[in-house]
């Protein structure tokens, strides 16, 4: 998690500086629904994220210490046709990510130090699955375990007590990754830009 969720949240009578430990427990409870136990914070201002060479340093660092199949991370650009998905923090999370899974993360000479000094060896992500994408090309049934991905945000109390359907909305949201999928009708669907790094 890169921001600390300061500007999140809904209720007033929660003091801001009480949001980040707030948002840190909602992300390892949200985390732990999914048998997720290896969560990181990074800590960063939310509204302040830019894909700086100190946050691409510190992703390449997350990246050849896990050594990853896969990155998971927000596309990049905006999507107008989900524009309210398309929060600046998430483009520049996104943007961060892709730059440390390339060059970063690969090159012995990118940070150096995290070689020289930390003994990390470059790491090679063998792809990259981005969300939110304009383009998508990969589509995942999640019919299944949709239960779960509500359970998981709904862990995210500040964010979603309010939202009484919010059921209901994930399944509209997903309606049309559905469709594109050609799923048939009562099936959900997530939609991805599987990027492969070669």
């Amino acid at each position: 998690m890169l921001t600390d969720g300061d500007a999140g949240g809904f209720d007033p009578a929660v003091p801001r500086a009480e949001i980040p430990r707030i948002r840190q427990a909602e992300q390892r409870a949200a985390a732990a629904v999914l048998g997720v136990h290896d969560v990181r914070f990074l800590g960063l201002r939310e509204g302040e994220l830019a894909p700086s060479t100190a946050l691409r340093r510190e992703l390449a660092r997350i990246i050849r210490q896990v050594r990853p199949g896969r990155v998971l991370t927000w596309s990049p650009e905006w999507n107008w046709s989900r524009f309210r998905t398309s929060h600046p923090n998430h483009r520049a999370a996104g943007e961060a990510a892709l730059a440390a899974v390339y060059p970063d993360a690969g090159n012995p000479f990118a940070h150096p130090a995290l070689l020289a000094e930390e003994g990390l060896q470059p790491w090679q992500v063998p792809e990259v699955w981005l969300l939110n994408s304009r383009e998508p090309n990969h589509y995942v049934d999640i019919t299944d375990v949709f239960d779960r991905k509500v359970a998981a945000v709904r862990a995210h109390v500040s964010q979603t007590a309010h939202r009484q359907r919010l059921a209901q909305a994930l399944r509209e949201r997903l309606a049309s990754n559905t469709a594109a999928a050609h799923l048939p009708t009562g099936r959900l669907a997530e939609a991805f830009q599987v990027v492969p790094n070669r």
